[in-house]
């Protein structure tokens, strides 16, 4: 079966960040090839250490929308219509970007993807999904249960179809439309039978120190950082995240990975 792992980057910032993420789904053995769909903004520079490692790289242009829904969602127009309470976005950070994302149903050579966001890692082979039907994602869960019935979509499994793509664009901009939290929004509205995935294939760094319960390091597939990046210098969470960002550090410089299975969970440690 020809399947495939797919990243986006957008900026140097998410070029580390895919760095980390590649040499991760490598550590996992998987055959799959690793995709990075990157925009115009991303230098060649920047690309380089992807493409040593092996990554297929696609250029891809942003989707043809309106200017008013672009203008609707700006950075600065969305975050003061739908600000995050929650966390704190990173000014790299750019929503019309995520749509960018879409793109991967125009890679029809893949019978199935996996859609990874380039803030996370995969903790151990996860290529299971790839026999999973479209459209899987894990529901937003960092806080509380409540939140089960959201979907968070960075990381999802997909068919790639241009009839589908098509279809996408002919919903994504209808008059008026806002989604509030970009493709995460949209792709619920499209896909509002979407089948949940544990919250292990898409473990919400917050989780961490808001639901220590939750966390098992045996069973967690892929590591998601929400919100601060790890490789933010000092940013607002760094002293509660810290195993969380050293663990991301060994993956994104090359060093060996410890035994995931063996790290302590947070709900384990001295408090």
């Amino acid at each position: 079966m020809n399947h495939a792992f797919v990243t986006l980057v957008t900026n140097a910032d998410y070029a580390m960040g895919a760095t980390a993420l590649a040499r991760s789904i490598l550590h996992t053995g998987t055959d799959a090839d690793i995709v990075v769909l990157h925009t115009g903004a991303v230098s060649d520079l920047d690309l380089l250490t992807l493409t040593a490692l092996g990554c297929r790289l696609i250029k891809v242009e942003h989707l043809p929308l309106s200017d008013e829904f672009n203008e609707r969602h700006a950075r600065k127009n969305l975050h003061g219509a739908a600000p995050f309470t929650k966390g704190r976005k990173p000014e790299f950070h750019t929503p019309l970007d995520n749509f960018c994302k879409l793109r991967l149903w125009q890679l029809t050579e893949y019978e199935r993807v996996i859609f990874i966001d380039a803030d996370a890692l995969v903790l151990k082979n996860i290529d299971k999904l790839f026999s999973y039907p479209e459209f899987c994602a894990a529901p937003n869960v960092y806080e509380g249960l409540g939140d089960f019935h959201r979907m968070n979509s960075g990381v999802f499994v997909a068919k790639p179809s241009l009839e589908t793509f098509d279809a996408m664009l002919e919903a994504l901009d209808v008059p008026d439309a806002f989604w509030r939290r970009t493709d995460q929004t949209f792709l619920e509205h499209f896909f509002p039978d979407w089948h949940g995935l544990p919250v292990t294939m898409n473990m919400l760094q917050y989780v961490w120190f808001a639901m220590p319960d939750l966390w098992d390091w045996k069973n967690i597939g892929v590591l998601h950082y929400q919100y601060e990046k790890p490789w933010e210098t000092d940013h607002p969470k760094a002293d509660k995240l810290r195993p969380l960002i050293d663990l991301w550090q060994a993956y994104y410089e090359g060093r060996e990975i410890p035994d995931i299975a063996t790290l302590e969970n947070p709900a384990d440690s001295p408090r």
